[in-house]
This record gives C-alpha cells, structure tokens and sequence, in this order.
C-alpha cells in the first residue's frame, strides 16, 4: 500500500528590492521592511548585492528572487537622462516579474515628473511618493556644519515645507505592503513651511546655541558639498537644483501623509528636539 504525502513547500518568500538602501529613506524602509519579517534585498554601489544606475548590467543581479522594489536614484531624478534610465530600469524589473514598483520623486523638478510618468506608462503597479527637501539632511548632511555654529545653502527668504525622511519611509513602507496604495501619487511635506532663517531658529532652540544662517552662491554651496562627500561632477549641479527648487514653487503644504496614514506629518521642531538630545549636532572633540 502506498501513501500519498504532501511535502511542505521550502521555498521563501521573495524579497522587496530597496535600491539605495544606504540612503537617508532607503535605510529607514530597509528597517521597516525587516521589523515586519519581511525579506529585503539591499541594494547600492557599496553594498553586497551591488546596483549602479550607470551600470545596466547591474539591474538584472539586483532583481532576481524580488517581488517589490522601492526605487530611488542617485544624485537626482532633475539630472539629463534619468528619466530613460528609470524607464529602463522599470521594464526589466517587468521582465523579472517584479510587477511592484514604488518611486521616490522629487517635488517640483521637471525631471522627477518625467521619471513618474515613465513609471505610470510602464505596466507596473506603481506608487509615487513625491518630495522636497528633507529635515535628515540637517542632521545626517550638513550635521558638522550646524555642529560648528552655521548654515549655509544658496537660497534667500523662500519658505520650504520640509518633511522628514522618517514619514517617507512609513509611506513607501505602506506602498509597498499594501495593494490599497497601487496607483496613488503622494505628495508629501511637513506640516509648517519655515525659512532656512526660521529653520536656524528652531535649530537654535534645540540645540542651546546659536545657529547663523547664511546665504551663499551656488559655486560656493558647490564647494561645500565636496567637503560632504559629493564628487565635484555631482556638486555643482546639486547645488544648481537646489538654488532652482527653492524659488518658492514648493512653498504650500499637501496632505499626502494624511492620506497615506491616517495621522499628521511630523513637525519640524520634534525632529530637532530629538537630534539634539541624540547629540546629532555636539561639536566632535579634537584629541590632542
């Protein structure tokens, strides 16, 4: 007599591909990815599963045993030609199978509108989360700089509704678990729009000292984000598109996070209270 037995299946299930998962989002989504026992694939230059936008070869590697991937791109989706590389990117992922596809876009930027479109026209189910400027670059950018007493950014008195990367990620994490966001666009910002004079301030109050303000041209702000890590190739474009954005185009407020989660953005002040207390911006002691 012979038995018939159903051998359970062994096979796991399929990781979200996080592309830039060093990233100020990408490591957020990454970790709440993982807090919920889901699979990730980590995805950079740098890391064990390697991407590069400037590599295609790269693209494939990436995507195999995926089901969903957030997708961010390196240095800015305003860059010539980024919209083609994401396009490219979201038809191979369609190859793959990997039919999930959420993007981090850039508010205001004609480029970043470019890449969205390209994304909706590809067949993926996709969601937007589109944003500005983040309140983590204080704190995770320019940290040193505020540390020794001064911000600077080629800008004047335009306000900016900053939002905080910690939103993102609990949106794109949402988009990516959950099929109710399939075909959204949020537009995300925080709930106050505050001057970088105004953002000195709250730093100011947060921190106990003085924090300045500074105004700089755009080849200077370029040659302070060399000092950041960013190539001289990458800085003074960078440094061109924030002078750009910062025109005031961005200067209204949006309910994309409430419409995402249900709840109210973050505020700008509690993000500082809390990088202060994590002594985010101490001034580092010199060994002598």
């Amino acid at each position: 007599m012979t038995t018939n037995t159903q051998t359970p299946s062994t096979q796991s299930p399929r990781a979200v591909l996080v592309i830039g998962a060093n990233g100020k989002t990408g490591r957020r989504v990454a970790q709440r990815l993982q807090a919920a026992g889901l699979p990730v694939k980590a995805a950079s230059r740098s890391s064990e599963t390697p991407f590069d936008w400037q590599d295609n070869s790269t693209w494939a590697p990436a995507l195999e045993g995926v089901q969903s991937a957030y997708i961010t791109f390196y240095p800015d989706l305003a860059f010539p030609g980024a919209a083609d590389l994401v396009e490219g990117f979201a038809r191979v992922a369609l190859d793959h199978g990997v039919k999930r596809l959420v993007l981090l876009s850039g508010r205001g930027e004609e480029g970043a509108r470019d890449a969205e479109q390209r994304i909706q026209n590809s067949g993926a189910d996709w969601t937007i989360v589109r944003c500005s400027v983040f309140n983590q670059n204080f704190s995770e950018s320019f940290a040193e700089a505020i540390a020794h007493g001064h911000l600077a950014m080629p800008v004047g008195q335009t306000k900016e509704p900053f939002v905080d990367a910690e939103d993102i990620a609990d949106v794109a994490f949402a988009a990516l678990t959950d099929n109710r966001h399939i075909g959204q666009v949020y537009e995300l910002t925080g709930p106050r729009l505050l001057t970088l004079e105004q953002v000195a301030s709250e730093l100011s109050e947060a921190i106990g000292r003085t924090i300045e303000f500074h105004s700089v041209s755009v080849s200077q702000y370029a040659e302070e984000l060399t000092q950041h890590g960013f190539s001289s190739e990458e800085a003074l474009p960078i440094a061109q598109l924030i002078s750009e954005v910062f025109d005031g185009r961005n200067a209204y407020l949006t309910d994309g996070v409430q419409r995402a989660l249900g709840r109210a953005p973050r505020d700008f002040s509690d993000f500082a209270n809390a990088a202060a207390a994590d002594g985010i911006w101490n001034p580092k002691e010199v060994l002598s």
